[in-house]
């Protein structure tokens, strides 16, 4: 939506960490990075038993496209098409998880219930915590919080006027006024993992009341690389290889509210900026010939 919106700094490359998309920010732009299909044709030098593969792609959207074996990722037996397409989403949120590294009887706020936050929430809810609080503003997100491991849900607006005293907010909305909402709700030593990209929506911080006294920590957290801390022992290969087995424990099917095909891509765009509440995954399907 950031970029449909023209919300993204136009400064920057697409995403330069990604083959395919290093252009800058221009329109008419391809987009998109989570292709699944099968390998259909292989060059003579490409060993045969790519050939038939179910294969998954950092990719932008298109129905075919030609690539390298270093570029595409073996589906795992059992793991669906659909299933893996979400595999950025479950990377990403097995590295807000790293990245918070919850404790043991904390108390746990999630701002944001989309597709990132519900994965998140998914991982989130294995551990042994007191308590996890999914904030969003639509209810059928909700709905599905609860399902899916939240010990109880509620709006934005339920959550200002409460008060809370988490361990740990995870902020994955993309609403600047979520982020704000983290740090009136921080007390000390709250960790805040902020997970959203917010483009170049202005972002105005309330630092100058109990946020100073209070330590609390402002931890960015984002897919592309690993912190630091992990990095003698992890790698980005194992780190998918954790958000391929993620992805067999959640229901992902549940998230799929609506499927397109390709050329019906102007009304899938105006259904996700339009009528949100409408809209949790949107996929597009291609039908070859």
């Amino acid at each position: 939506m950031l970029f449909y919106r023209g919300q993204v700094p136009s400064g920057m490359t697409v995403d330069a960490s990604i083959t395919g998309m290093t252009e800058g920010v221009r329109y008419p732009l391809t987009y998109g990075y989570a292709c699944a299909g099968t390998v259909t044709a292989i060059g003579d030098d490409v060993a045969p038993e790519w050939l038939g593969r179910a294969v998954f792609a950092f990719h932008p959207h298109t129905s075919h496209f030609v690539t390298t074996s270093q570029d595409v990722l073996p589906i795992p037996t059992g793991i669906s098409h659909e299933q893996a397409i979400f595999l950025p989403n479950m990377e990403t949120a097995v590295n807000f998880i790293m990245d918070a590294q919850p404790v043991i009887g904390e108390r746990a706020v999630i701002l944001g219930q989309g597709i990132v936050g519900l994965m998140t929430l998914a991982l989130l809810s294995k551990y042994p915590l007191l308590e996890i609080i999914a904030v969003d503003g639509y209810a059928n997100r909700r709905r599905l919080a609860e399902l899916w491991g939240a010990t109880s849900v509620c709006s934005p607006d339920e959550f200002t006027s409460t008060i809370y005293d988490p361990d740990l907010i995870l902020e994955v909305s993309s609403s600047p006024a979520a982020l704000n909402a983290a740090i009136r709700a921080a007390g000390f030593g709250t960790r805040i993992i902020i997970g959203s990209w917010y483009g170049d929506k202005p972002v105005t911080l309330p630092l100058g009341g109990p946020f100073h006294r209070n330590r609390v920590r402002l931890i960015s957290s984002q897919v592309s690389s690993l912190d630091g801390s992990f990095t003698n022992r992890w790698d980005k290969a194992r780190r998918l290889a954790v958000a391929w087995e993620m992805l067999r424990a959640v229901p992902t099917a549940e998230l799929i509210s609506h499927r397109f095909s390709i050329n019906e891509a102007a009304a899938a765009y105006a259904l996700l900026d339009q009528d949100a509440a409408a809209a949790l995954q949107v996929v597009f399907t291609y039908h070859t010939i």
